[in-house]
């Protein structure tokens, strides 16, 4: 695992076995794919109009796509805690490609995505056309101004949705929150809210049914959310992040980190920190609301 191409620790072996959990009949299954494709064929008709629309106008539209495309692969999604509505940085722990879908449908909210998906057909388009900002992991030099940029947004007053990760886990597990780009909400004096997703089934059972890990092929992973009966995805966002004039890019991410509460593996645990670096201080918390579902 590298700075710029971290590598998670779960693999296809993390998956549930074929069988093992509950699906639904065949014409069901083809029925969520029709509706996913008539959705993504809408999204493209209307490619045309989103540069007309304001920005808020173009997160609102993507926000009710996102939800809609959700509802059509029989995925459930709660959402507790505070969404903020402008000027925040989302920070999530990252399982599978759904988790996009779902940052886009809790806050009106344009996304840091690698650059890889610029060049997909279709979802590329959309996404250009949501405002999305692109990083090249493989070009650590271009860091800086991607930095730049999700600062400019948080200080237009965008809510900006980040996977510090960098990568795809289980959801059973997750790796450190990688500190770059917290140093925009420190820069733009943006709230920082960290969400933790969690993966069940209807039954309360934790799943990684819709992981995408290791070599496991998209296609695959698509067509297991397209087999499942029950699946729920929880978005819960912790107490808001004020960072203060001390704070640093790190210690922010190691209490956004901290926030969500996942499991870190111990080759990636942290090492003990002293009095000397303990962020005790370095963040204000705001309080959470009332739990709302989406």
């Amino acid at each position: 695992m590298t700075l710029w191409l971290p590598r998670a620790e779960c693999d296809p072996s993390c998956l549930p076995a074929i069988g093992s959990t509950p699906s639904v009949p065949v014409p069901v299954r083809i029925g969520r794919l029709v509706a996913v494709l008539a959705l993504l064929l809408a999204g493209a008709a209307i490619l045309p109009v989103l540069p007309l629309l304001s920005p808020s106008g173009r997160c609102l539209a993507g926000r009710y796509w996102a939800r809609a495309l959700l509802r059509g692969l029989g995925v459930r999604l709660v959402v507790r805690g505070w969404r903020p509505a402008r000027r925040a940085l989302l920070v999530s722990n990252h399982v599978s490609w759904l988790d996009i879908l779902v940052m886009l449908a809790i806050a009106p909210c344009r996304l840091l995505a690698k650059h890889e998906v610029r060049t997909w057909p279709l979802i590329g388009w959309l996404a250009t056309a949501a405002g999305t900002v692109f990083i090249d992991r493989s070009r650590p030099k271009r860091l800086p101004q991607t930095v730049a940029e999700v600062t400019a947004a948080l200080r237009a007053g965008a809510v900006v949705a980040v996977f510090p990760e960098g990568t795809t886990w289980c959801g059973r597990a997750a790796g450190r929150f990688r500190p770059a780009m917290f140093q925009a909400a420190i820069d733009a004096r943006a709230v920082v809210v960290p969400v933790r997703l969690t993966f069940q089934l209807s039954d309360g059972e934790s799943t990684s049914v819709a992981a995408f890990v290791g070599d496991d092929p998209l296609w695959a992973s698509v067509r297991r959310v397209l087999r499942v009966r029950g699946l729920v995805i929880t978005a819960s966002a912790a107490a808001a992040l004020h960072p203060d004039v001390a704070a640093t890019r790190g210690m922010l991410a190691r209490i956004a980190r901290s926030a969500i509460g996942m499991t870190l593996p111990s080759s990636l645990a942290p090492r003990p920190r002293t009095a000397v670096d303990r962020p005790a201080s370095t963040a204000e918390i705001a309080p959470v609301d009332a739990d709302l579902a989406a």
